[in-house]
């Protein structure tokens, strides 16, 4: 499967807020209160949130396509779009999302090719991101492609604490 990747922009509003909701649903609706996780989704993934956020020159969406079809996103943010780490020389991947009917297909280790290849052109030394400590496949994912988790910190579903372990990627190798 050939993927192509295009940056997002304020005309991929609609699109980018629906599939945001989507799949953070997919992946996360389940396994949360059903109140704190409304709660959250209203907030963050409003289209005056996304619009934000697509606005920020420090933070960068892409969508990913196969044959013109929409198959997942990724968010990256440098400098002080970082939701933690505020050094020059680091890279938040802050979301990696594939819609549900493309998962399982190795498509997660294309994403990060792409993703790497983006952060190689920002001069990052390495790549982090946070990844909900109760998502076991996530974390050992990311620790098949040679992350490391180097800290936790608290992320906020609604007014629930939740623990995210901190995971980066140190980019000297590609």
């Amino acid at each position: 499967m050939i993927i192509n990747y295009k940056k997002c922009d304020l005309s991929n509003l609609e699109t980018l807020t629906a599939i945001s909701k989507s799949t953070f649903i997919d992946a996360f609706g389940s396994l949360n209160n059903p109140e704190e996780f409304n709660s959250y989704i209203e907030k963050a993934f409003s289209k005056k949130q996304i619009e934000k956020e697509l606005l920020n020159p420090n933070s960068t969406f892409y969508f990913a396509y196969a044959e013109e079809q929409i198959i997942g996103y990724f968010k990256l943010n440098v400098k002080d779009a970082q939701n933690e780490i505020y050094e020059q020389e680091s890279i938040e991947l802050e979301r990696i999302y594939i819609l549900s009917q493309f998962q399982n297909k190795g498509l997660g280790k294309l994403f990060l090719n792409e993703i790497i290849a983006q952060a190689k052109t920002h001069n990052a030394s390495f790549l982090w991101l946070g990844v909900w400590s109760k998502n076991k496949n996530a974390i050992r994912f990311y620790e098949r492609l040679c992350f490391k988790q180097f800290d936790t910190h608290a992320f906020y579903l609604g007014s629930e604490r939740q623990l995210d372990s901190l995971m980066k990627l140190d980019l000297s190798n590609f």
